[in-house]
């Protein structure tokens, strides 16, 4: 039976085991790895999970929930980390992890940017969320779904969306459509910005007011030199820079602030 869903955490339980087994195919679990499961609940993703690796790693905030898994699971098999996810540690976990989940919709945004900061610990991910963050998350630019989410995140990974999920797969079921998307860090080779700070606060910026050009939306962050010397112009308007384009802006930016080396 399953336990009764909580509004105010966003439960929705996946019960259909089609859509199950096909997460299940999609993670592709193998014996040895390090996997978490975020945001387990009743434990039937878990259990698949559970078959194939030791011990299987879930955090779940809703402390009844908890109890019941650690109840029906032997500790060496999963473990269970009581608390919020977003504030979970990831790097307690072995280097390589793979991050998998029924990510809760009220929060899905801030989870996915705290786990994007562990992205070189990470082998990947295989989240299920809401189809239209999913469609945000892989957008690309010059579409209306590209934003600051795809950006920051695009940063990081590379991102597919796999497949759909209706709502009657759930209980209760949501009122909106759900995908599975797969993450993978992009590595070392990746377009990294000098300032990675600096560049989140120009991409949130540039996506504050969409209808502003560049030059407006980054008035107090971007100058006409750090424009020039990245090569973009500065009429263009945010949801067409290419996340590449966003770091040489970045960069570009960040010469211009630096106080000039006085002449020995």
């Amino acid at each position: 039976m399953l336990p009764r869903p909580k509004k105010r955490l966003g439960q929705h339980f996946l019960t259909d085991r089609h859509y199950l087994d096909r997460i299940v195919a999609e993670i592709d679990p193998r014996p040895g790895e390090a996997i978490v499961e975020i945001g387990p609940g009743p434990g039937a993703l878990t259990e698949r999970l559970a078959q194939a690796v030791r011990p299987l790693h879930v955090v779940e905030i809703d402390r009844e929930l908890a109890a019941a898994l650690r109840d029906r699971f032997a500790p060496e098999a999963v473990v269970v980390h009581e608390g919020d996810a977003l504030d979970f540690d990831f790097a307690t976990l072995p280097e390589g992890l793979r991050v998998v989940g029924n990510l809760p919709y009220n929060v899905s945004t801030p989870l996915l940017f705290h786990v994007a900061g562990f992205a070189p610990r990470i082998r990947d991910c295989v989240f299920m969320l809401q189809k239209e963050v999913v469609e945000r998350m892989v957008a690309a630019p010059g579409t209306a779904d590209y934003g600051r989410l795809s950006v920051m995140l695009q940063y990081r990974f590379a991102m597919a969306l796999a497949f759909r999920v209706p709502p009657g797969a759930f209980t209760p079921p949501p009122k909106v459509d759900s995908a599975i998307v797969r993450m993978a860090p992009l590595g070392e080779g990746r377009r990294a910005a000098r300032d990675e700070a600096l560049f989140a606060r120009i991409v949130a910026a540039a996506f504050s007011q969409r209808r502003k050009t560049l030059r407006n939306a980054l008035r107090q962050l971007v100058d006409a030199e750090a424009f020039a010397a990245a090569g973009i112009d500065p009429q263009r308007r945010g949801e067409t820079l290419s996340v590449a384009e966003f770091a040489d802006l970045a960069d570009a930016a960040l010469a211009t602030q630096a106080p000039a080396t006085p002449a020995g």
